[in-house]
């Protein structure tokens, strides 16, 4: 092999290496981003954050502070944690788009809303 063939060679390695990894740079980019988490927390009879909007993909995490039990059950029968005490939690990942209404079990008045949108 001839010195400028062996470079030429190289060049060309390196061009298709680059161009490779500008397609993965370029394939990461239009990923979409991990749904951060969101919180609510539950405290004197009432869900803290009651109207919430996330994007799909996201996991809430409802956690009990009050002093005594409650429960977070969708209305639309999508998500329902178990009696929740004292510190516990319960948490559900929406995956689709739209708005779901959820309250308390024991408690019925205490209500919340989460808003999924894309």
């Amino acid at each position: 092999m001839t010195r400028a063939f062996k470079i030429l060679t190289f060049q060309a390695s390196a061009i298709a290496a680059t161009a490779l990894m500008m397609g993965v740079v370029a394939d990461m980019a239009r990923a979409a981003p991990a749904a951060a988490p969101a919180a609510v927390t539950i405290g004197n009879f009432t869900f803290n954050s009651p109207t919430l909007t996330v994007k799909p993909g996201t996991t809430v995490t409802w956690t009990n502070a009050d002093d005594i039990p409650h429960t977070v059950v969708s209305k639309d029968g999508v998500f329902k944690s178990k009696v929740l005490d004292t510190g516990e939690r319960f948490s559900f990942t929406f995956a689709k788009t739209g708005q779901f209404g959820y309250y308390c079990s024991l408690h019925p008045h205490m209500t919340g809303t989460v808003t999924v949108k894309a």
